[in-house]
């Protein structure tokens, strides 16, 4: 009886601590490796254009709203890299379709918006891959540019 209860309380003791010890790997990327893609390619429009905040872009002629895109994708058995890139890739064209609905042509100051903390850069993107999914937040502005 008394062993039943000690493994009982173990049993317990590992699944509570097991969230507690989930994974999320914090990745930085360069968004043009997501624009090289061959995906990115067949999928995102040439005449559109990505801008990240801090990135200079040409003359903006009008600003629409900001939109947010909060994708995820199965990361059992993927690469990290592999699997960012894809959610990102999913992120980029959520925004440009919002964008084009708008009148935009491009989407400009772009920043990760991962559980709403900001990550700027002018190259990268943030994406947090976890055991079986990962996550990209990608926050921007429609705009119509020159």
């Amino acid at each position: 009886m008394r062993r039943a209860s000690l493994a009982l309380a173990a049993l317990t003791a590992a699944l509570l601590a097991g969230p507690a010890a989930a994974r999320d790997t914090v990745l930085h990327i360069p968004l043009a490796d997501v624009l090289d893609m061959p995906e990115a390619k067949g999928k995102l429009d040439p005449a559109f254009k990505f801008f990240l905040a801090g990135q200079a872009t040409p003359k903006v002629l009008k600003r629409y709203s900001s939109d947010v895109s909060n994708p995820k994708t199965n990361g059992f058995g993927k690469d990290d890299s592999f699997g960012c890139k894809w959610a990102a890739l999913s992120a980029l064209i959520n925004l440009q379709d919002s964008a084009k609905r708008q009148g935009g042509n491009t989407v400009v100051d772009i920043v990760s918006y991962y559980k709403r903390v900001e990550y700027k850069s002018s190259t990268d993107f943030e994406c947090h891959a976890g055991a079986f999914v990962i996550g990209v937040a990608l926050k921007g502005v429609a705009a119509k540019v020159e």
